[in-house]
Order: structure tokens, then C-alpha cells, then sequence
């Protein structure tokens, strides 16, 4: 029979810290209409980001891995557990600042890493790490979707205090240049302001 310990080292802490997710609330800066939580935000990443692949596969001649480019998004923002939503505006106002954050992000990704048990941490790697390819390109333009369907979700509620924040992630989208993002936005963002009638209307 297996030792029951070795299946556990690392704790095996990785999945209740992710439930902690939750408990993390995003735009702290800003006065926000409704509030918005980390796991609400992953859970948006994680469908946007598989649209992102699809329609990058689809239309766009790619061939992105679908399946890791979800799996990525599911974890892309798992540092802010422990460090919380620090804002854009702050985290990259100095190159210093800019430098101490990234050792401090790096340092809670190596950390939370290490509570996934051991027979299956090999499974993890790769999916919590930056890079070039293009899966992380459509992460990091799915994450920015969401963001800026907050944004355009608090003007369209009438929240001016959103206004800088909105034009500042479209260009976040926009310099990444991904196709697939523009089509995104383009055929699909006006619909998040619909209600539920008008959504299910022909």
C-alpha cells in the first residue's frame, strides 16, 4: 500500500488557496457600482480566453493549444491570493516600484506553487509561468477583456471614475495586437450591456 504522506507533500494546500480567490476584491483605488472579486474575474478570463483561442484558430489561421491557453487562464492571477489586486497605476509607476513587485509576485507564485502535492506538480508546470508563446499572449488579452468589460460596465451604470481606466486598457488590448482579441471586441463587447430580454430577444 502506498504511503498515504507521500501523496501529500506540499501540503496538498494548493486547492484551498485557490478558494480563496473570493476573498480578493479587484479595482481597490477606484469607487466601483458593484464590487468585483478575484474569482469572478478568473472565471470571465477562463471563458474569454478560450473564445480568444478558438476564434485565433478559426479565423485567424493560429494554432494556439485551446486547452492550455484555459488552464493558464485559471491560474493567471493566483499570485493576488496572497499579495492582493495591487493597481496598475501603482505596480508600474517607477521602475523601482515596478522591479519590487515583480520579485514580490515572483516570491508568491514560487510559494504557492510549492503547496501543490508532489505526485502531480509536474502536471502544473508550465501553467503558472510567463513567456513568449502565443497561449500566454491570449491570457494576457483575455485578462484585459475583462478588465475592460468592468470598465464600460461601470460607465454604462454612469461610474465617470472608470473613464481613464477604460481607455487605458483598450490600448493594453490593442498593443498586444492580437487579431483575435479586435474580433472579440468588435462582434461581441456591446452585448454585455443588454439585459436579460434584450440578450434572448431575436
Amino acid at each position: 500500500m502506498a504511503d498515504k504522506k507521500s501523496h501529500t507533500n506540499g501540503d496538498g494546500k494548493f486547492f484551498a488557496l485557490l478558494n480563496r480567490m473570493k476573498y480578493i476584491n479587484r479595482w481597490g483605488l477606484m469607487r466601483c457600482s458593484r464590487p468585483e472579486n478575484l474569482a469572478e474575474h478568473t472565471l470571465e478570463t477562463v471563458y474569454i480566453a478560450h473564445a480568444l483561442a478558438l476564434l485565433h484558430n478559426a479565423r485567424c489561421g493560429g494554432s494556439a493549444d485551446v486547452g492550455k491557453c484555459v488552464l493558464r487562464a485559471a491560474y493567471h492571477d493566483m499570485t493576488e491570493i496572497l499579495t492582493g489586486d495591487l493597481p496598475t497605476p501603482v505596480k508600474y509607476k517607477t521602475e523601482q516600484i515596478k522591479e519590487a513587485y515583480l520579485a514580490v509576485d515572483r516570491s508568491a507564485r514560487e510559494t504557492i506553487a510549492r503547496t501543490v502535492p508532489e505526485d502531480i506538480r509536474t502536471d502544473y508546470e508550465g501553467l503558472f509561468t510567463e513567456d513568449d508563446s502565443i497561449e500566454y499572449k491570449i491570457v494576457k488579452a483575455a485578462d484585459k477583456i475583462s478588465a475592460l468589460i468592468k470598465c464600460r460596465e461601470e460607465l454604462f451604470l454612469g461610474n465617470a471614475e472608470f473613464i481613464a481606466a477604460a481607455e487605458a486598457q483598450a490600448a493594453a488590448v490593442e498593443a498586444l495586437g492580437l487579431e483575435a482579441a479586435g474580433i472579440f471586441i468588435a462582434e461581441y463587447m456591446e452585448h454585455y450591456f443588454n439585459s436579460l430580454d434584450g440578450l434572448l430577444g431575436d
